[in-house]
């Protein structure tokens, strides 16, 4: 079994954003909403979810998890586990996409 969908946002890089506390907390709020509302509910577990940063920049290996945080919980929320459950693998990558065009690809996969 396989689901893909692509969301829409503009992610930032997590550790080195530099923005009021206030301003992150509604961010990550809406991004980890957003991430459960697509997840199906249903999916078997054991699975891998693949989180791809599309966005014409890049940010260093180690930032993306970080960016990418609030939908690994809102998907992790959905699927009724918790972000660090051994059922669930987690991958991350980055894909260059054209100028102004931004969003991130969630994949799950039966494993």
């Amino acid at each position: 079994m396989k689901f893909s969908t692509v969301l829409p946002i503009k992610t930032v890089g997590g550790l080195n954003a530099r923005e009021h506390y206030m301003a992150r907390s509604r961010r990550v709020k809406k991004e980890r909403e957003a991430a459960a509302l697509v997840t199906p509910s249903n999916f078997p577990l054991p699975c891998v979810v693949t989180l791809t940063r599309l966005s014409a920049g890049e940010l260093d290996d180690d930032q993306v998890p970080g960016a990418c945080k609030a939908l690994r919980d809102g998907i992790a929320d959905k699927l009724g586990i918790k972000d660090n459950d051994k059922r669930v693998q987690w991958r991350y990558a980055q894909a260059k996409v054209p100028k102004r065009t931004y969003g991130v690809r969630i994949e799950l996969e039966a494993a």
